[in-house]
């Protein structure tokens, strides 16, 4: 295995940063949270029982395997290509999952969680499957269908719009100088396709279009890459879990309680 040093890849000023020219977007490994929510909805319930709040939901057995499958993807890069400087989700899905995947990187401690990273907030929404939206708050149902995935802001709670602030706010990171070359963030689905949203300038139309039909997998991996740190942003590979199939870890696709409705718009 290389060492962490011979891992990073200087830049032209002879240091390990000087701002990311790649960054790796994970999405967290199957959680608790995404297992019974995905009951629910198949059992047509109102609510999603999960008695945790959401920043303490944890990975399941499978969730555990995908970041270990993630791990050793990760350790197989060749020299220049591991992360040099990571982030995560502050919630413990998207910890563990980084944790785990990191295991092998002598300084993994360093991760840092930011809290712009986390998951979208659902306000009085919070728990509700798509049939309980629309049998307990009807007023909410309609004035979301009206509003449109991207700009709906539940009371107490974030739209589309609302994360793609955060992750604008985020950005400026990945150009400092103490950014190495190949960034890893570890989030959530609906803040990785709005990464590519807002990094690519995708119109609301197309974003919506791509989360319906290609909703995000557990521990998947998407790749923005750009040829330096004032260049544009462009995808290099999409929802990627080529690594899962070779370690034979199980491929699950959870769309969020939050994000039930996504085939409606």
């Amino acid at each position: 295995m290389a060492s962490d040093a011979g891992r990073r890849q200087n830049n032209p000023n002879g240091g390990p940063g000087g701002g990311a020219t790649s960054v790796l977007l994970v999405r967290h490994g199957e959680s608790a949270a995404n297992v019974a929510a995905t009951a629910a909805e198949a059992a047509g319930a109102e609510i999603v029982d999960m008695p945790l709040r959401d920043a303490d939901v944890p990975l399941t057995r499978t969730g555990t395997d995908q970041a270990e499958a993630l791990r050793r993807w990760l350790d197989a890069r060749p020299a220049g290509e591991y992360p040099d400087s990571v982030w995560a989700s502050p919630y413990l899905r998207a910890a563990e999952t980084a944790g785990i995947a990191l295991g092998s990187r002598p300084d993994a401690a360093g991760t840092k969680l930011d809290e712009r990273l986390r998951d979208r907030e659902l306000g009085v929404l919070d728990l509700l499957t798509t049939s309980g939206v629309a049998a307990r708050l009807p007023v909410e149902a309609a004035r979301r269908r009206r509003l449109g995935k991207y700009y709906y802001r539940p009371p107490g709670g974030e739209s589309w719009a609302d994360v793609s602030l955060r992750i604008r706010s985020f950005l400026p990171v990945l150009d400092a100088d103490d950014c190495g070359p190949n960034a890893l963030v570890v989030s959530h689905d609906a803040v990785i396709l709005l990464f590519r949203m807002v990094c690519e300038e995708l119109a609301e139309l197309d974003a919506l279009r791509l989360a319906r039909t290609e909703p995000l997998l557990n521990a998947s991996i998407t790749r923005l890459v750009r040829d330096h740190r004032h260049a544009p942003w462009r995808v290099d590979r999409y929802n990627d879990v080529s690594h899962l199939v070779t370690a034979g870890a199980s491929v699950t696709a959870h769309t969020s309680a939050k994000d039930a409705d996504v085939a409606a718009d």
